[in-house]
């Protein structure tokens, strides 16, 4: 019988935050198909932390190459996507969340199809005469077109067009994002029909993210539930799957739950990392003994020991990286600290930096 823990311990492995790792950036990037990028200096350790050999040049010069692609494609918000997997996984979700976008710049800040028109053609042109230019450079070329547009509406709108496959990152110019044209980046992006799209998201997500269940898939993918139970359908027999507290879990048919010891046992991640955010409807199977209050987010970041949240966790960077822990339980073992210190060692070679850390103690 499995338990809550028996399934954060198989998602460790599925999500290669346990040896083995994957060889490289890129194939954690296929791997789990996307990878939330939300925060570029945290998204950097998430990708590395699943690799043999983890160092911050293997995903730079991925993003460099336009081999991986950083924009909005899920929920809506930027996730690392492969190029070759951009195009067709684009067509799939952005027509559910182009509307949503398109409503908040209507709506909320007052543009009109002709307003939104006018700034694309700027914003294209701009990038056509020169590519790879800042937030900043954008909102100066739109200025320069008599369009005053800047934070949160520039950045919405630059989604809208993200999901309109007009513009997508450039090459990061001293670790700033750019944008450049989503036709000169990905030039050659696959396309699938909707059906091929769908089967081939549910078969890599359940693959990358295994075990999990439907819900959590259409939380991922920001799909109707009808529509990842088609998905389902299409690959059920590519898949295994097990029933578990009224709920069926899938999972890559050759894959199975661990045993014996998982390395390395401790990680020190955001929840925004795929480990957490991955998931909605089973997220907290990282709380197998309810120790997490709930309602709430558990913290910017998370300490986990063998896939279970052992205390909240804040990262601070200066001429060390410094994580201060505040165990959900009062205090953590021997062998959970030893675990924890060692996931800062890692951490602190992947930045050059010392590691140091913290523990908050009761009252």
């Amino acid at each position: 019988m499995l338990t809550e823990h028996d399934l954060a311990r198989w998602r460790l492995r599925s999500q290669f935050l346990v040896t083995p790792h994957a060889p490289a950036a890129v194939d954690v990037v296929r791997g789990l198909l996307a990878v939330q990028a939300e925060n570029v200096a945290q998204s950097g350790w998430a990708v590395a932390a699943r690799t043999a050999t983890p160092t911050p040049d293997d995903l730079r010069h991925l993003l460099d190459e336009g081999r991986v692609i950083r924009t909005h494609v899920l929920r809506p918000t930027w996730h690392y996507v492969a190029a070759e997997d951009i195009g067709w996984l684009l067509d799939l979700t952005a027509p559910r969340l182009r509307t949503l976008v398109l409503r908040q710049l209507h709506r909320d800040h007052g543009l009109t199809t002709s307003d939104l028109d006018r700034m694309g053609s700027v914003v294209v042109d701009a990038l056509g005469r020169e590519p790879h230019r800042t937030r900043d450079e954008v909102a100066a070329a739109l200025r320069a077109g008599g369009i005053d547009t800047t934070g949160a509406v520039l950045m919405t709108f630059l989604a809208l067009l993200e999901f309109d496959q007009l513009v997508c990152s450039g090459r990061p110019r001293e670790g700033v994002h750019t944008y450049a044209l989503f036709a000169d980046r990905v030039p050659a992006a696959p396309r699938l029909d909707r059906a091929e799209s769908l089967a081939a998201l549910a078969l890599r997500y359940f693959t990358g993210h295994g075990p999990a269940t439907e819900k959590d898939l259409a939380y991922w993918a920001t799909l109707p539930l009808g529509e990842v139970r088609t998905a389902i359908a299409e690959v059920r027999d590519q898949l295994g799957s097990f029933e578990h507290q009224g709920r069926t879990f899938w999972h890559a048919r050759e894959s199975e739950c661990p045993s014996g010891s998982l390395k390395p046992q401790g990680h020190l991640l955001q929840v925004l990392d795929e480990m957490y955010r991955g998931y909605q409807d089973s997220r907290m199977v990282l709380d197998a003994r309810g120790v997490v209050p709930a309602g709430r987010e558990t913290a910017l970041g998370m300490a986990l020991v063998d896939g279970q949240l052992v205390a909240r966790m804040k990262r601070t960077v200066g001429q060390r990286v410094v994580f201060d822990l505040e165990p959900y339980d009062g205090a953590l073992s021997r062998a959970e600290r030893d675990a924890l210190d060692e996931a800062a060692a890692r951490y602190g070679a992947f930045l050059g930096l010392e590691p140091v850390v913290t523990v908050a103690t009761p009252g």
